[in-house]
């Protein structure tokens, strides 16, 4: 099985902590922000903390946008996690003079909760939408969220999962060789650990 997986570092992010865990899991891991890395990964691993806009900007700086895309483009199996999934898509309210990668069709959305916290920090338990294979047995797991935006997709077939917020709140999306979890599973004790190893294993 070809385990070598890129997580990819553009400066922002919980990268070790995503390393450690995928490590845990079988992962054979590289943080890199170098192309050939990332070209070279049979796996790819997006994570993603802080705002939109600035992502978006780093991932400019880095020059690495076109290597992204690239590879979203072949066969290679890719994970997005929490803002690296927000990114897929085309625009933020978050940060709404920003382009994001586009690779979805849809926005990315503030949570509108009014009785409820914002940001929604701590654990939920998933509710599946549709067959995903890192999210094999994980209906009703309970996964650790820290986020005040989510994504809608124009095409709502990308949903593999939600999570009931003062509303339903996209937790995941995927298609074919891309999967992406707005949770943090490197934070979501062993249902995490076992969404990763769906990763590793695919």
């Amino acid at each position: 099985m070809n385990n070598n997986i890129t997580i990819i570092d553009y400066g922002m992010g919980n990268l070790h902590s995503v390393a450690k865990a995928l490590e845990k899991v079988g992962g054979n891991v590289t943080i890199s922000s170098n192309k050939n890395d990332i070209v070279q990964a049979d796996k790819l691993v997006l994570p993603g903390v802080g705002s939109f806009g600035d992502c978006m900007l780093n991932l400019q700086k880095y020059d690495l946008i076109e290597t992204i895309k690239n590879s979203l483009a072949s066969e290679k199996p890719f994970l997005g996690i929490c803002l690296g999934m927000q990114l897929l898509f085309e625009s933020s309210e978050e940060s709404p003079q920003v382009k994001g990668l586009g690779v979805f069709k849809g926005k990315v959305v503030k949570i509108i909760a009014p009785k409820l916290k914002v940001p929604h920090i701590g654990w939920n338990n998933l509710k599946l939408a549709k067959p995903s294979p890192i999210l094999a047995n994980s209906e009703n797991d309970y996964v650790y969220f820290v986020h005040s935006y989510y994504v809608v997709p124009r095409d709502t077939k990308l949903i593999t999962s939600f999570v009931e917020y003062g509303g339903k709140i996209t937790a995941s999306i995927g298609k074919n060789h891309i999967q992406a979890v707005q949770f943090h599973p490197e934070k979501s004790s062993v249902a995490g650990l076992k969404i990763l190893k769906n990763f590793v294993n695919l």
